[in-house]
């Protein structure tokens, strides 16, 4: 592929500064349009070292409004970075609907420079390769431009250009003994950027080669490519989709869909002894665990969802009462806050994961979307379907980075959940924790329950399993969450 390219090719001044000129003007009239439109736009930048990415940027932005854009260089990530997985700090980084993003490296770094160092793997590759093909993929489905470039040099220029910066006593900081790396590498690392190029290049997110031994070839020919997709963009956005009639809520299973909540017995219970007594062994063997997991920095995620009234909060409560407070978080979701809409609906929990060595515990998550988002019309028919694949894509770059993912469903009968409705109107101490929209969600029982099978069913994989806990009986629950949690950790730890 590489191989291929002209190297050769080249403009003259007086060609390439009358073409730059009207580049850039459409340039700063579309990122005008990407702002009225709310389009995000994220431009990659690769290539070689001195391939000219600094120049180009700079050249990019010229007539850009700098309230609009946002340059990211990328460098190895910091001690803080290192304890996430690795696309952790590239959503962190993703520009808000109506922004320009660009990357100058990126996640690519990953499969190439820290390839060349065997800073990775090389039986990792085929994971890290997909995780980016589904991240990629997740932000054009949601609405983002993404335009990907590779800047290629010969091994000629590329030495040529590395002797001459590390001569100029303004430019010689530059370069860093990884660039005379490449060089001397040169054939292994094509060989890394052929199959990066083969395997990430798709549909929704195609490389665009560019020849780079000159410069003014190269801008112009990044611009214009650059100019075209934000152009092509816009115009979707153009397009009428079809208006369809809503979609009738579900209210029962499919035949061949088994009902997952009604398999689940619900008498389960624990005297108050059995309780006491097991719910103090279960804390302590937790305790010691949280010791383990900070020694082996093996980050725990666990999410609850559950009926309303279900005891999300005293479940919560009990695996927490015994634990180091520095080494745990717990972070209640609600409704997305404006800056969270302006982003991919992930990329709020994304922002939270916990680091190496440390417990997150998720009140809600990101199965809103298939649950409250769908049953409420929050969430389009097109974006929850979508969001079944996005979410086991999510959760299968938790478990490959290490993770212990515990997912609960609190279930309780509709005639508990009333009861306890009825529990919170009369007691003034807990009537903040009922509302106008509890009872309005009972309403939607039915349709909830649908959501809840088939949420469960969908997502339930060997790495992140769900556990359906009977909890009409406080007590039992507590305790089955403890314990589910602590077996989760030490199955994790003997792994190791």
């Amino acid at each position: 592929m590489l191989d291929t390219l002209d190297l050769d090719l080249s403009l003259d001044k007086n060609t390439y500064e009358s073409q730059i000129e009207t580049l850039m003007r459409q340039v700063r009239s579309l990122q005008k349009a990407c702002w009225d439109k709310k389009l995000p736009m994220i431009v990659v930048l690769e290539g070689w070292a001195a391939a000219g990415k600094g120049a180009l940027v700079k050249k990019m932005v010229n007539y850009m409004d700098p309230r609009g854009f946002t340059v990211h260089p990328i460098w190895p990530p910091n001690e803080e970075e290192q304890q996430y997985p690795f696309l952790w700090r590239f959503w962190r980084r993703l520009p808000v609907k109506g922004s320009i993003g660009i990357f100058y490296h990126s996640w690519y770094t990953h499969v190439l420079e820290d390839r060349l160092f065997a800073r990775i793997e090389e039986s990792k590759i085929p994971c890290v390769m997909a995780e980016i093909n589904a991240f990629e993929r997740q932000l054009v489905d949601d609405g983002n431009a993404i335009a990907k470039f590779w800047i290629h040099l010969s091994r000629k220029e590329l030495k040529h250009r590395l002797k001459e910066y590390a001569k100029d006593p303004l430019d010689s900081w530059r370069v860093r003994p990884e660039d005379w790396k490449q060089e001397k590498h040169y054939g292994k690392y094509v060989d890394y950027a052929e199959e990066m190029l083969v395997q990430t290049s798709t549909g929704s997110a195609p490389w665009t080669l560019v020849e780079g031994n000159c410069q003014r070839w190269a801008q112009v020919k990044v611009l214009t490519q650059f100019a075209a997709t934000l152009t092509e963009a816009l115009d979707r956005l153009h397009i009428r989709t079809p208006i369809l009639p809503p979609t009738p809520f579900q209210e029962h299973l499919n035949p061949a869909e088994p009902d997952l909540l009604a398999q689940v017995d619900l008498n389960l219970a624990l005297s108050k002894d059995e309780y006491k007594k097991q719910l103090r062994e279960a804390q302590v063997e937790l305790l010691k665990l949280q010791m383990k997991i900070h020694k082996h920095q093996v980050p725990v995620l666990v999410l609850f969802e559950g009926w309303d009234a279900a005891g999300k909060g005293g479940a919560i409560k009990r695996l927490t009462d015994v634990l180091d407070p520095r080494s745990y978080a717990v972070h209640p979701f609600a409704a997305p806050t404006d800056e969270e809409k302006a982003h991919h609906y992930l990329w709020r929990f994304w922002r939270w994961l916990p680091t190496a060595g440390t417990i997150g515990i998720d009140d809600r998550s990101w199965y809103g979307r298939v649950l409250v988002e769908r049953v409420e019309g929050f969430a389009t028919e097109l974006e929850w379907r979508r969001a079944y694949q996005e979410i086991n894509e999510f959760e299968s770059q938790l478990t490959n980075a290490g993770y212990v993912l515990v997912k609960f469903w609190l279930h309780i009968s509709p005639e508990e959940q009333y009861q306890r409705f009825i529990s919170r109107q009369n007691d003034p101490f807990k009537q903040y924790k009922l509302t106008a929209e509890d009872w309005r969600n009972r309403d939607n029982w039915a349709f909830y329950e649908v959501a809840v099978n088939q949420a469960i069913q969908r997502t339930n994989t060997p790495n992140a399993p769900w556990t359906i806990v009977a909890a009409n009986d406080k007590y039992y629950a507590r305790v089955k969450v403890i314990q589910t949690v602590t077996e989760a950790i030490r199955t994790k730890l003997k792994r190791r």
